[in-house]
């Protein structure tokens, strides 16, 4: 039988900066992403990578800013599950880009798109490892009141996501 240890592993997201964390399944993922997000949104800087899960087993690396991208390489070594990919962005927010990553005919699965604090859970298997699920931001302290809810709208109009 084999033994799983449980180890969580934390991302560090710079000030102005998002990430998106997903599963993949096949090496040319890192150039269809790349694809996907220069085609979406043009002014965004990024970096991605993908950790290969058979054959050479490498960190697959592109992007359009190196320190991004050394960013990437870097989450997807402390991470180290086969098919998961990073990509950490500024110049842009997910919403941007989310649809096009979706629409990667070897995306699996989206896990998260944020800037807040994360945390990812990976059980160890030894030989593998596998990302078993993310941890964005913090608990809830409260309902959102009247004022708040007016705040929400008033954020969104600022920021030119609603009218």
């Amino acid at each position: 039988m084999t033994e799983v240890k449980l180890e969580v592993v934390e991302l560090p997201i710079p000030e102005g900066t998002n990430i998106i964390i997903g599963k993949t399944h096949f090496i040319k993922t890192v150039e269809d992403l790349y694809e996907a997000i220069v085609t979406s949104h043009t002014n965004i800087k990024f970096g991605l990578c993908m950790c290969e899960a058979s054959g050479k087993r490498l960190v697959r690396h592109d992007g359009n800013d190196e320190e991004l991208r050394n960013l990437a390489i870097e989450a997807c070594l402390k991470i180290g599950a086969g098919h998961v990919f990073i990509i950490y962005m500024k110049g842009g927010w997910p919403i941007n880009v989310l649809n096009d990553l979706k629409h990667v005919q070897e995306v699996v699965s989206l896990e998260a798109a944020t800037s807040n604090p994360v945390k990812v859970i990976v059980a160890d298997l030894g030989e593998q490892r596998a990302l078993l699920g993310v941890a964005d931001g913090f608990k809830p302290l409260g309902v959102e009141r009247e004022e708040d809810i007016k705040e929400r709208r008033e954020f969104l109009r600022k920021i030119g996501y609603k009218r």
